[in-house]
């Protein structure tokens, strides 16, 4: 499953390689005047392409791997009672599933380097220094996270951490018509 899951990962990622190949697509991202970048950090091109241009760029995300949605924004996330993905614990363990809780943990950072190897030295490439995982993302100055608080674990969050649950739950009324733009932001959306 983890071949395969860095297999996918290399894949799209393709595209974001052709981005940065093409000079004039670049020359003319940096000429368009963009107040940030709204991307799904999924495949990393964003966030790469928000540091090339020196732009903020806003996270909006179901959720992260590797825990990185809470750790890289430095996000308390205590092990003793937070579960990690794929453990299937609940947040009531044993002491036993509390040590395989942290063993998790401390491999979470190792395979989602691997999930992120061509990300990591594209962005090395394209950034001219040796850039980490977390180096990447914990900039993002506002995280849109598209699940509802209240079905997570209780945890403390960084205040540029957003819920916005539900947006994909029920068909909601279409918005009014307007002739300007509502935002004051000039956004460009990468994915």
């Amino acid at each position: 499953m983890y071949k395969a899951s860095v297999h996918v990962f290399s894949t799209f990622f393709g595209q974001c390689k052709d981005l940065f190949r093409s000079q004039e697509t670049l020359r003319f991202l940096n000429e368009s005047g963009f107040d940030a970048i709204l991307t799904d950090p999924a495949f990393m091109c964003g966030a790469i392409l928000a540091h090339h241009l020196s732009l903020p760029f806003v996270f909006f995300m179901r959720g992260f791997p590797c825990n990185l949605h809470f750790s890289a924004p430095q996000s308390p996330s205590p092990l003793s009672y937070i579960p990690r993905l794929f453990s299937f614990n609940s947040d009531r363990m044993t002491f036993f599933q509390r040590v395989e809780n942290t063993l998790i943990s401390l491999l979470e950072l190792d395979y989602c380097n691997g999930f992120y190897g061509e990300a990591l030295k594209l962005s090395s490439e394209v950034l001219q220094r040796d850039v980490s995982l977390t180096d990447l993302v914990n900039s993002a100055a506002v995280w849109l996270m598209r699940f509802d608080f209240v079905f997570e674990y209780p945890r403390p969050v960084m205040p540029n951490m957003v819920f916005v649950g539900g947006i994909n739950c029920a068909k909601e009324k279409p918005l009014p018509k307007q002739d300007t733009n509502p935002f004051p932001w000039k956004l460009l959306p990468c994915f």
